[in-house]
């Protein structure tokens, strides 16, 4: 058995669903399937019941499952350890403006565990650049929000947050228990620099053309809105000051967690951070 087709294995056991599993590998569906196959040929089990509900392990694939975690992990601790040895010892992590996320906190937590000889440095950047600084070189790998220009990049989804306007306590919108981005055509919306990822600033502004304050950090949206009436928005589930309140949207996409790389870069430790990221955020 290869570690890769281990890899495989894994994320389709944990997505039940090859679809999924295909994108979160980041590969077509097809070839996804007949390594899972080959796999089960190999060893003479079968591994996963396919139906029209949907996939299920069998008992065969559920210790396959907890044995193939247990190789990837060491895997992934060797590659860590010979790193190290080489000299690799700090991995410079990006974070989008929300270190207080509880995701983050766990990650945290889990890495040091895990890797209790690598330091990690941490870079927190405003809302102009989605990808933290990873077309600058400035970090190795950038825990972030969606969507944004991906080219060159690997991107993998952690997690998927619901979006809300942010509105005065006092506003009349604010009595509502959700809203649509038609509700909010006629407000004045937050605006990026010019130069920001314009997939970035479509996204958080709705997909149309809005105008209003230029804002580069979460706290000056937040003081926009308290100031001016200005429209924010944020991911559901972060605390705000007890003046302002959010409101969910229910016709705007969910905006992606994600972790994100340059393309091809092989440091075992941005590997091993991912894989613990993506435990961390399912907890």
């Amino acid at each position: 058995m290869e570690l890769r087709t281990l890899r495989y294995f894994v994320a389709v056991a944990e997505e039940l669903h090859f679809g999924r599993a295909a994108a979160r590998l980041h590969m077509s569906q097809p070839p996804l399937s007949r390594a899972i196959k080959q796999l089960e040929t190999g060893l003479g089990a079968v591994l996963l019941h396919r139906s029209a509900a949907g996939v299920t392990l069998t008992l065969a694939g559920a210790v396959l499952l907890d044995e193939a975690r247990t190789l990837l992990d060491r895997a992934d601790r060797v590659r860590v350890r010979v790193a190290a040895a080489a000299g690799a010892t700090t991995i410079t992590v990006g974070i989008l403006g929300d270190s207080a996320d509880r995701g983050v906190a766990r990650l945290a937590a889990a890495y040091r565990r895990r890797h209790p000889g690598v330091e990690v440095r941490i870079r927190e950047t405003d809302l102009t650049d989605p990808t933290c600084g990873l077309r600058a070189g400035l970090v190795d790998v950038a825990l972030t929000h969606g969507p944004f220009d991906e080219t060159g990049l690997t991107v993998h989804e952690l997690r998927a947050d619901p979006v809300g306007a942010v509105l005065r306590a006092d506003d009349p919108l604010a009595r509502r228990d959700r809203l649509k981005l038609a509700d909010l055509a006629d407000r004045r919306w937050f605006q990026f620099p010019d130069g920001t990822d314009p997939i970035w600033q479509s996204y958080w502004n709705g997909g149309e053309p809005r105008e209003g304050p230029v804002v580069r950090a979460v706290q000056e949206c937040l003081q926009a809105v308290l100031w001016n009436g200005t429209v924010g928005m944020t991911p559901l589930g972060h605390d705000l000051p007890e003046e302002l309140t959010v409101v969910p949207l229910i016709d705007l996409a969910p905006s992606r967690v994600v972790a994100a790389w340059n393309e091809g870069d092989a440091n075992p430790l941005i590997r091993s951070f991912v894989q613990i990221a993506t435990a961390a955020y399912r907890d």
